[in-house]
């Protein structure tokens, strides 16, 4: 039956593979769990699912899997035999428990009495010594204290989960669908890195120590390294005012993440386009500007180049002198993005619209073609697809 959880999976678009399922199977052979599913849904996940930004589509599948599961457990209850039943549940009884059930009447009294208040009952009950609930003393429920009973569900002490965890989906903006946020935005950071260990010997050096130590005929001789840094550098340039007005938010998200991430970043402003200058201050954008060749002298070649903005504009903004809506550019605005592709190897440009729009917009596909369609959208897989090839 597992194969139908494979399935499940893989058309969420899990990336499953046969060597996982056959791991997950040899799992419940050794007993690593049994008849608990709270804890299988925890293997399964721990087994089958490697990254997680999968995480909530496994749920989704799961949850599929076992709503499935469950209708069909209830067409095999109603296929059993009562007698069958009966004799499975007087033999896992002992002698006395056996004469508790006798007090009821016996156990043929027990089941009828069960029906009965079953039909009665319109509500959940908690505590007393009548109603189904949990916690009290009636024969009937979970979690109470009546040697006499039939325990119904799992709502007692022995539960500790109100609610199915695959249903909660904690896990759902975590999906590598969606935009970004400040909980996952790292996760896709972490895929450009470059570590070194630099600056002032601060860090312990705990295989050193040990090692020294030991050399030293147990005298504790305590060793210090460099702390290991990312080493990479960035250089960012966000589109701000007019349509990327309404990407605010996010751009702020992902700018705080590249500053807690990377010790080497540079960041400019621009509008709709790079031009001959760019600006650190939004409130005094009109006074204070860097000249773009400036720019492209002090930042070595081995800085990686990111564009952010939506590379919505007309199209002759960026294909004639003079395009800019906010003053007389003398050059065009793809020569100056020639000189960062001729300066830098690695430039992409991130798009806070979902990829399947731009192909509508002209002046997205010119962007597209100038930096050799390096251009991915503003998503958790969008953003770890640029990492990955700013890596390479």
């Amino acid at each position: 039956m597992l194969l139908n959880l494979f399935n499940e999976m893989r058309a969420a678009k899990v990336p499953v593979s046969v060597r996982e399922l056959l791991d997950l199977i040899n799992a419940l052979k050794q007993r690593v769990t049994f008849a608990d599913m709270d804890e299988f849904y925890f293997l399964a996940r721990t087994i089958l699912v490697k990254d997680e930004r999968h995480f909530d589509k496994f749920d989704r599948a799961f949850g599929a899997y076992f709503n499935g599961l469950e209708k069909l457990d209830e067409h095999l209850q109603a296929l059993i035999p009562e007698d069958w039943l009966r004799k499975e549940f007087e033999r896992s009884l002992t002698e006395e428990e056996r004469a508790q059930i006798q007090t009821l009447g016996g156990l043929d009294k027990l089941i009828e009495e069960f029906k009965k208040r079953l039909e009665e009952q319109k509500e959940r009950h908690a505590g007393g010594n009548k109603w189904i609930g949990t916690g009290g003393t009636s024969p009937f429920g979970s979690g109470g204290f009546n040697p006499e009973g039939i325990r119904v569900g799992d709502a007692g002490k022995r539960q500790g989960k109100a609610v199915k965890v695959w249903d909660q989906r904690e896990y759902k903006n975590l999906d590598d669908s969606v935009e970004l946020g400040t909980r996952n935005i790292k996760i896709a950071l972490r895929r450009l890195r470059k570590f070194a260990r630099q600056g002032a010997a601060e860090e312990l050096d705990i295989d050193g120590t040990i090692d020294h130590t030991a050399r030293d005929a147990g005298l504790l001789n305590i060793q210090m390294r460099p702390e290991r840094r990312n080493t990479i550098k960035l250089l960012l340039l966000f589109d701000i005012g007019g349509s990327m007005d309404a990407h605010v938010k996010t751009c702020e998200e992902l700018f705080s993440a590249c500053k807690t991430e990377f010790k080497h970043l540079e960041y400019f402003y621009f509008h709709n386009f790079i031009y001959e200058s760019v600006w650190k201050n939004n409130m005094r954008r009109g006074a204070e500007r860097t000249a773009t060749q400036d720019l492209l002298n002090k930042y070595g070649a081995d800085y990686k180049v990111i564009f952010i903005g939506d590379a919505a504009m007309a199209p002759y903004e960026i294909t004639q002198a003079g395009g800019s809506v906010e003053h007389w550019n003398e050059e065009p605005g793809y020569a100056w993005m020639q000189r960062f592709k001729e300066k830098y190897k690695k430039l992409i440009w991130i798009n806070p619209y979902p990829k399947d729009t731009w192909a509508y917009t002209t002046s997205t596909n010119i962007v597209r073609d100038l930096i050799d369609d390096q251009m991915y959208p503003l998503t958790l897989r969008g953003l770890e697809e640029g990492m990955r090839y700013l890596a390479k």
